[in-house]
């Protein structure tokens, strides 16, 4: 007797489904027709696997069967492939395949990929000639039509699919369903009853009680029982799975959602759903860069899915990509104008991207619903605030903490606005409360926050101390408390704080990057480096440290070759990530690299083409690059992107104006006052260009209007100051100037009220102006800088030494007072000009000004090697100042090296009118 082998269960299923395979090839040479009954005998058993194989085989015989497209279409929707289904289905009507078969199934495959609109569209005015078909038909549009939130559609589409057929049980689902939307869900669960009773295996019925159970009655586990006995009945019935998964996503189940998702992957591996709840889960887990890489594949595959569409676009505003949140987004709220979810994140989306007029018009019809739910009214308190409209919202913060008083966030919001409007003490009150009460912190942080504003740093560390006792594992209040010891000059409490907060998480990177502040105001920055490579020991990818790490040792003095190499170095461990790609760009436009800056901005917007930021980044290396029609059309790009924005109209007028289009300049400018009317920068753009086409008229009515909207600021004042000043109308300008300083004692107004009155002819004014000015400001080292630069160029090189002494000794590490003092006793031959402009160039490591004086007193002291070493790292920096080559030959030739001057003024000469230095440097080529 022959000995069996008992083959385990997969090798055994594997088997089994290799014969199947290979006995269908088999009939390869049947006959279509054949193959067509064959997939109708497996349909019948509902094996739709094998009905597809028979299908496909059939229609490799003859493509236009119409009947085989029809099957296949079936068998593709009991699947959950409904787009698939879709696509045959079509394909079956083109072939004239019978209405009254294809059109339910199509209706279906709509119905189930959610583009109800586009179901209701195609459909509504359809008539079909068989009883059960027409009734199917008309109970398929009386759900697109209730899921429109269109009730009396809804009621049509049903009253006309009962007239069809009476006993069609999906119309009397849907009439009980009509009962539950009218809350009457005792009535609807008798009506269910009715139907299981008479159709025990009707999964539908099953499913419909559970959606009472658990959303009508609030009986969680009968309802989860009559989801699991629907999909038992019917295990690719996709409508039962989602309404189990959303339910257990609901109660926050995730472990068990993920159990029930592999048994729809095993129902309907291909379907929509499938796809969705992979993505929702990726999401779920905070997986952004997961979750997008599957939403875009699900919007593909179904770019008109409400549900899909609101998914994705809430992934893509979590990840801050808000042109493509809000493109998702909107097209969710057109396709389904009534659903709430997909209209609060559009409008949060709006809110997120500075667009709060935007987001206001989107949030009306949740306002104007028979009941707004307390969420709404949050987020419309949120919308008024940031419109400007403080009143509003705090009537709808008002709203939302009367609906839900338990609800923190609504009554934390309400004491905040309560506290911006006036009501202090009050809404302190209530904020204490709050958070003495809630467990959560939003009320602690607001409270925090109000208290520290108030510069009330005491009790902020009181609040401090109840946010910690919340969140004793968390850094965050030790943060927070050292924030506000440093507000409180407590640098060594501060240092203690930030260390506990690193304890508590190493990689909290604000209490890391606190430290490292400490360590560099304590001229430690081996210290400070040495904690962002400690994050990167843990966090290789880290692109807080490597930026920081970045901008470190560009504040040290490194080359700019290493910074960049950082910044490269955070771009490729974080592609996705905007920043250093934008810090990149702007430290080679720094550096006028600008082809790398170019070079740079390309791949940045090829990597992230939806960033605004970096567009603009793109456009100002463009305009750097001299490629001005290029930097119009990326700011052109910027403006669609943000149309409300009135940065792009910024960037237009200056990328204008460098192409000397002066008018069309204007019209920019003008159109960014449209967007924001007290937009300081567009005003301050206009005002020039009117005085260089010297209407003078026109910019003094900008400076006035400026006055007008700013009556407490002093920029009105010195725009007027300024405009009298070109018109060299001096006694107008200073009386401006002065008015602007009743307001503030700006050094900048004083500087201009002083040139003034000395380009009036008043000195004496002048004088007894800034002597009481330096006599009621001792601390103020901007007039000393200015008085000491006016006395340097009239050679007064004592009185600048005085001036510049002065500076010095209020602020002993002003590198610029510094610098200003080394150049002055350098002219007197006085010692001690070299150890300053040492400290100036240590203070400053990359400043050319500073690194040319100090290479000038070296050279002065014969010191060849130190000053040529010193002149060539100024000449590196800003290669294209003429003055920095100048002052190099003359570094050679105080040297004896004229053999290497020579060079240098032979290309300054060749410079022409482009710089005003060639009378000396003739001089110095006659001299060789």
């Amino acid at each position: 007797m022959t000995t069996l082998t008992r083959l385990p269960s997969r090798t055994l299923a594997a088997l089994t489904a290799m014969l199947l395979v290979l006995l269908l090839g088999a009939c390869g040479g049947e006959k279509p027709d054949k193959l067509v009954a064959s997939a109708k005998q497996f349909l019948a058993k509902d094996d739709t696997k094998a009905a597809v194989i028979q299908l496909k085989n059939a229609l490799q015989a003859d493509v236009t069967l119409p009947e085989a497209r029809y099957l296949l279409g079936v068998a593709l929707l009991r699947q959950g492939d409904a787009v698939g289904a879709e696509a045959e289905l079509r394909k079956a009507l083109s072939y004239k395949f019978a209405e009254d078969s294809v059109l339910p199934p199509l209706a279906q495959a709509l119905l189930a990929q959610r583009q109800y609109r586009k179901l209701t569209d195609e459909f509504s005015g359809t008539t079909l000639t068989e009883p059960a078909a027409q009734a199917n038909l008309q109970t398929t549009l009386a759900t697109a039509f209730a899921a429109q939130r269109l009730p009396e559609q809804s009621r049509d589409a049903l009253r006309t699919a009962l007239e069809a057929d009476p006993t069609y049980a999906p119309a009397r689902l849907i009439q009980a369903r009509d009962k539950a939307s009218q809350r009457d869900f005792d009535g609807a669960l008798a009506d269910t009853e009715a139907i299981i009773t008479a159709t025990p295996t009707s999964h539908e019925a099953w499913k419909l009680k559970g959606d009472l159970l658990f959303f009508g009655k609030k009986q969680q586990e009968p309802g989860l029982a009559a989801y699991a006995r629907a999909i038992e009945l019917k295990p690719a019935f996709i409508e039962a799975h989602v309404a189990l998964l959303d339910a257990l996503i609901g109660q926050g189940n995730f472990e068990t959602v993920a159990k029930q998702l592999e048994q729809l992957r095993k129902a309907a591996p291909n379907s929509l759903s499938v796809k969705y709840y992979d993505t929702l889960l990726a999401y779920q887990k905070k997986d952004l860069k997961l979750a997008l890489s599957l939403g875009q594949p699900l919007l593909q595959q179904a770019p008109e899915n409400v549900r899909s569409l609101q998914l994705v676009g809430e992934i893509e505003l979590a990840a801050n990509s808000l042109v493509q949140a809000q493109a998702h987004l909107s097209e969710a709220v057109r396709l389904a104008p009534q659903a709430t979810r997909p209209r609060r994140a559009l409008v949060q989306a709006y809110l997120r991207g500075g667009q709060p007029a935007k987001a206001l018009a989107i949030l009306q019809p949740l306002l104007k619903a028979a009941v707004v739910d307390p969420a709404s009214n949050l987020l419309a308190g949120e919308v008024y605030l940031q419109n400007g409209d403080p009143k509003k919202a705090e009537e709808y913060f008002a709203k939302a903490s009367k609906q839900d008083p338990k609800n923190a966030r609504a009554r934390t919001a309400l004491a905040v606005t309560q506290l911006a409007g006036g009501g202090a003490e009050s809404a302190l009150g209530q904020l204490q409360e709050i958070a003495s009460a809630d467990t959560g912190s939003t009320a602690d942080l607001a409270l925090i926050s109000a208290h520290l504003r108030r510069q009330e740093y005491d009790k902020a560390l009181k609040a401090i101390d109840n946010l910690e006792k919340k969140q004793a594992d968390k850094p965050l209040a030790a943060v927070l408390r050292g924030r506000t010891l440093l507000a409180k000059k407590d640098a060594a409490g501060a240092r203690k704080s930030f260390e506990r907060a690193v304890v508590i998480d190493p990689m909290y990177f604000p209490a890391v990057a606190s430290l490292a502040a400490l360590d560099m105001a304590d001229k430690k920055p081996d210290e400070a480096r040495t904690r962002f490579e400690s994050v990167l020991k843990s966090d290789p990818k880290n692109p807080q440290a490597l930026l920081a790490l970045a901008q470190l040792r560009s504040i040290s003095g490194g080359p700019k070759e290493e910074v960049a190499a950082l910044m490269t170095k955070a771009i490729n461990a974080n592609p996705t990530e905007k920043q250093p790609r934008l810090l990149l760009v702007d430290l080679y436009l720094r550096n006028k690299d600008n082809k790398l800056a170019l070079a740079t901005a390309q791949s940045a917007v090829s990597a992230l083409p939806d960033s605004p930021e970096l567009l603009d980044a793109l456009g100002r290396a463009q305009q750097a690059s001299g490629d001005t029609n290029q930097a119009l059309a990326s700011f052109a790009k910027l403006a669609n992107m943000q149309p409300e924005s009135p940065l792009a109209q910024m960037r237009t007028a200056d990328a204008q104006m460098a192409a000397g289009n002066r008018e069309a300049a204007v019209t920019s400018l003008r159109k960014a006052l449209t967007m924001r009317p007290d937009l300081l920068d567009a005003q301050r753009g206009l005002l020039m260009l009117a005085v260089e086409g010297k209407r003078y008229d026109e910019a003094r009515g900008i400076a006035r209007s400026v006055q007008k909207q700013r009556p407490k600021e002093i920029a009105g004042f010195l725009f007027e100051g300024d405009v009298a000043a070109a018109e060299k109308k001096w006694d107008a300008a200073a009386d401006a100037y002065r008015a602007g300083l009743k307001l503030n004692a700006s050094p900048l107004l004083a500087t201009k009220t002083h040139a003034a009155q000395n380009a009036a002819g008043k000195t004496a004014e002048a004088t007894i102006f800034s002597n009481n000015w330096l006599r009621d400001n001792p601390k103020d080292i901007l007039f000393r800088l200015y008085l000491g630069d006016q006395a340097g160029a009239r050679g007064d090189y004592a009185t600048a030494e005085k001036l510049y002494a002065n500076a010095v000794q209020v602020q002993p590490d002003n590198p610029t007072a510094l610098n200003n003092l080394a150049w002055t006793l350098g002219r007197q031959q006085k010692e001690g000009g070299i150890v300053l402009a040492e400290k100036a160039v240590a203070l400053a490591p990359n400043q050319p000004a500073y690194i040319d004086t100090l290479a000038m007193l070296l050279s002065d002291k014969n010191d060849y090697a130190r000053a040529l070493e010193w002149q060539k790292k100024a000449v590196a920096l800003q290669p294209e100042l003429g003055l920095l080559r100048l002052n190099l030959a003359k570094i050679h030739i105080k040297g004896g090296k004229k053999d290497l001057a020579r060079p240098e003024l032979e290309a300054l000469a060749k410079l022409g009118d482009k710089f005003a230095g060639q009378a000396e440097v003739t001089s110095l080529l006659k001299s060789l």
